[in-house]
């Protein structure tokens, strides 16, 4: 589709991601939910046989793996969590699999850390692997590698990797299940609070409270799915964020949750992996024309807009474009290494040609490898 859905169009949606929370697939003593597990399965099962493909980003192997271990809550060393990852993901998947077939239809585990978007061939073999299995009909079920990953390499939780799969299989429409309904205009437990029921830009919202705290056996609280919605929206696809016990009427369309509307037009992949997926490695600090120049849009950076480095990178690694205030205007791919920089720092191109040759007069970041972090 072209233009982005509303959302009494969502039932007519090509292809959407729905991300479920691990709150909302464990029980109280720390086993995953099988019946919750289930009701999911069957709403997804026929919103499929409606003719829209659906994938799954899901959440739950640490806290399936925390009963079977006889743990009494989520682990907080990361060799514990590791394990209670490896021993929950299978039977997650397993329980998957099993209700999915009751409708005839398969699931295609797919595990990612970051590296694999990181990585610019990693992200690319995702996409691919992931249009295949829908032209396949088959269901993907994607979830974090918390078995392997560290610290350095998590996405931090599923509502960002859901935002970032939603852009790498061209959806329609993200739908984020969770524990509450929605975004309200204070915090849901607080006597008086209003369900926002439509968000036209996260602007409206910026001084609504939320917390970044999850729930015992989750990792993400508010924050993190606003994060999730601003990647999300801003790249051209609308976010229903709900209760899971809505997932339904959420993809009929109804007025269940907060509905936030698209804000910016589809992004290249390419695009958006340099925005949001991308491990920065670096920092370039600029002066005040050249943070102007840049935020205009239409410029690439030169040396002589550069007044410090920071980071060991290496040409073709991402870094941030800081301001002199310290706010990051941007993020790009740059052309030289992290040793080569400070000898050009603040000359001019012509100069740098005449002095060291062809090729060192050249832009530090082109405006085709940069994305803009602020208006």
């Amino acid at each position: 589709m072209n233009a982005a859905l509303t959302r009494q169009a969502l039932p007519t949606a090509r292809r959407v991601v729905v991300k479920i929370g691990s709150s909302s697939l464990t029980g109280a003593d720390g086993h995953l939910d099988l019946e919750a597990l289930r009701a999911l399965v069957d709403v997804l099962a026929a919103r499929h046989a409606a003719g829209t493909q659906v994938v799954l980003v899901t959440s739950g192997a640490v806290a399936a793996g925390i009963g079977p271990l006889g743990l009494a809550a989520r682990p907080k060393d990361l060799a514990t969590m590791q394990a209670a990852a490896s021993v929950g993901q299978g039977m997650l998947v397993a329980r998957y699999a099993e209700s999915f077939a009751h409708h005839g239809l398969r699931v295609g585990q797919i595990l990612l850390t970051a590296e694999d978007t990181v990585r610019r061939l990693r992200y690319k073999n995702a996409q691919r692997s992931l249009s295949r299995l829908l032209a396949l009909g088959v269901v993907p079920v994607i979830n974090e590698n918390d078995a392997v990953t560290t610290d350095e390499l998590k996405f931090g939780d599923n509502d960002r990797l859901a935002a970032l799969v939603s852009h790498l299989v061209s959806a329609d429409a993200l739908v984020l299940l969770t524990d509450v309904d929605g975004l309200h205009d204070r915090p849901p437990t607080r006597p008086g609070a209003q369900r926002i029921a439509h968000v036209g830009d996260l602007a409206e919202v910026a001084d609504v409270p939320v917390s970044s705290r999850g729930s015992a056996v989750g990792t993400g609280g508010m924050v993190t799915k606003l994060e999730s919605v601003r990647i999300a929206t801003g790249s051209g696809i609308p976010v229903v964020l709900t209760a899971a016990r809505n997932a339904a009427p959420a993809l009929a369309g109804e007025d269940v949750g907060t509905f936030f509307a698209a804000t910016g037009r589809r992004a290249s992949a390419r695009r958006l992996w340099i925005a949001h997926a991308a491990r920065v490695r670096g920092r370039l600090h600029v002066d005040d024309g050249a943070a102007r120049a840049l935020l205009g849009g239409r410029a690439s950076l030169l040396p002589a807009g550069i007044t410090r480095v920071e980071g060991d990178f290496d040409a073709g690694d991402p870094v941030e474009l800081v301001a002199p205030d310290g706010a990051v205007v941007a993020r790009g791919l740059v052309a030289f290494d992290s040793q080569e920089l400070p000898a050009l720092l603040g000359r001019q191109t012509a100069e740098l040609r005449e002095e060291l040759g062809e090729g060192y007069d050249r832009e530090v970041v082109h405006r085709d490898d940069l994305v803009l972090q602020r208006a």
